[in-house]
């Protein structure tokens, strides 16, 4: 029986969205982005060079496909990405009206997001009063701080030592519809402010905020650290996905990184988790490993977390690197009948203005159907197509390309 592997590569975007210009960073549309072709040009010119140096090396990708996708996507010929494709290979659009996780994974599951996410103002405060007082309600706390937009990193070193002196919650947001809780994991408590998220959430969602971020640190002034023990409170998906109609049927359903909570377990049966690195060994030993019929989702988020936000070219391009050499010591690994599919769910081009994702179409590479072009494509076709692959019947818009 057939097994599916699809792997989302978040924020690995290679431009041309039609709409990119509805979309901004710092007040700069998103119309000329382009995450993979920004990066192999600073590589060439010798703009990327701490960890790594010289050109942009992605052989196993680029003989999937990635050079071509990515000249399909938005005519943009990037240095170093020149193979002839001997997979499948296309690009895909993105419908719903969002650049961000929840969107893209939906609709890569076979989903368009029914309504508009609610974001909040770019204002301090930025929270509503009767939101303020539900997180002092659950904490136990007379306020809370940050109540703005920020980076988490730029929030802990702001507000990271008053949280220490009076146990108040760091809240913030971002340009994605998201309430993030930044709190120390030993002097607030890792359980007490997963209690937090947990408890807010469904107040959060009723106002149509994708995700609620439990956001743990550790360490001292001037030393503040995150840890790995994040955990996202997502608004659970309104209609059945991908997900459900592969467990429907009987077959198993693995989460590998943050698909469990970005589905809130919807159609998953089991989820692993870690760095990315950890993830990898995780997949690597899930295709030896995975029964007969079985549907493997992974997201690999560093590249959008550690870098992509963080606007790193050289970082992004070390990722992207270590991620083609593993990826190459998989694919000889498949079974007969196994399809690996690799896509993203937006762009995050660290080029670019500002701090946040970046509205782009992204890749769709395929292992396991042959070879040969499948042209421009719809995010929801990625699920129609692996589940004609799993000969589990599809739901909503999507048509195989398969």
């Amino acid at each position: 029986m057939s097994r599916a592997f699809l792997v989302v590569m978040d924020s690995v975007g290679i431009g041309g969205a039609p709409d990119a210009g509805a979309f901004f960073n710092d007040g700069v549309p998103d119309t000329r982005a382009n995450t993979v072709a920004h990066i192999a040009e600073a590589c060439a010119r010798g703009a990327a060079e701490t960890g790594r140096s010289g050109p942009l090396r992605l052989p196993v990708l680029d003989r999937l496909g990635l050079g071509a996708a990515l000249r399909l996507a938005s005519g943009a010929a990037a240095p170093g990405l020149g193979a002839v494709p001997e997979g499948r290979w296309g690009a895909a659009t993105e419908r719903s009206r969002g650049k961000d996780t929840p969107s893209g994974h939906w609709e890569l599951a076979g989903l368009p997001v029914p309504w508009d996410w609610h974001y909040f103002p770019v204002a301090e405060p930025a929270f509503p009063e009767a939101v303020r007082a539900r997180v002092c309600e659950i904490a136990g706390t007379g306020g809370i701080l940050g109540d703005c937009h920020g980076s988490g990193t730029v929030m802990l070193e702001r507000f990271g030592a008053e949280h220490l002196r009076t146990g108040w919650p760091i809240c913030y947001t971002s340009a994605d519809s998201v309430f993030q809780i930044a709190a120390h994991e030993e002097a607030f408590g890792l359980e007490r402010l997963q209690a937090l998220c947990a408890g807010i959430a469904p107040m959060l969602h009723e106002m149509r905020v994708g995700r609620v971020i439990a956001r743990p640190f550790v360490g001292e002034a001037g030393a503040f650290r995150r840890t790995g023990n994040r955990r996202d409170y997502a608004i659970r998906p309104p209609e059945p996905v991908l997900t459900n109609w592969v467990q429907d049927t009987g077959r198993a359903v693995i989460g590998v990184g943050k698909i469990g909570d970005i589905f809130s377990m919807e159609g998953i049966d089991r989820v692993v988790k870690g760095t990315d690195a950890e993830l990898m060994g995780h997949l690597s030993g899930l295709v030896d490993e995975a029964p007969d019929g079985a549907l493997v989702f992974a997201n690999f988020v560093e590249f959008d977390s550690l870098w992509g936000h963080r606007r790193d070219v050289a970082g992004y391009a070390r990722a992207l690197e270590w991620f083609d050499t593993r990826i190459g010591e998989i694919l000889p690994r498949l079974r007969k009948g196994d399809l690996l599919c690799l896509t993203a769910d937006h762009g995050n081009d660290p080029t670019w203005r500002g701090t946040d994702h970046t509205r782009e179409r992204v890749p769709v590479l395929v292992a396991g159907a042959g070879a040969g072009e499948i042209g421009q494509v719809a995010y929801a076709d990625v699920a129609a197509s692996v589940a004609a692959h799993l000969g589990v019947p599809a739901q909503g818009p999507g048509r195989s390309f398969l």
